[in-house]
């Protein structure tokens, strides 16, 4: 698993909490201190998360790195 996986993992579970409408993009930004428009671009693939906004975005979901490489191997997997 490479750290490019890990952050495409971390892009599509925030994705799908989005279409599911478990969450928003602007809801998740200002819980983790982030830009809105950052989060939104990384969403649609234009640009991507610095290491610390990443541990961020992790924090606040509440998941760790080991369930981005869970959901790699699983696809269903990241809670």
């Amino acid at each position: 698993m490479t750290f490019q996986e890990l952050h495409e993992n971390l892009a599509r579970h925030i994705a799908k909490k989005v279409r599911r409408g478990e969450l928003t993009e602007r809801g998740l930004a200002r819980r983790a201190g982030i830009s809105q428009p950052h989060l939104h671009h990384v969403l649609k693939g234009k640009r991507y998360f610095s290491l610390h906004s990443a541990d961020l975005v992790l924090r606040e979901l509440g998941l760790t790195v080991f369930d981005l490489a869970d959901a790699g191997r699983n696809p269903g997997g990241a809670r």
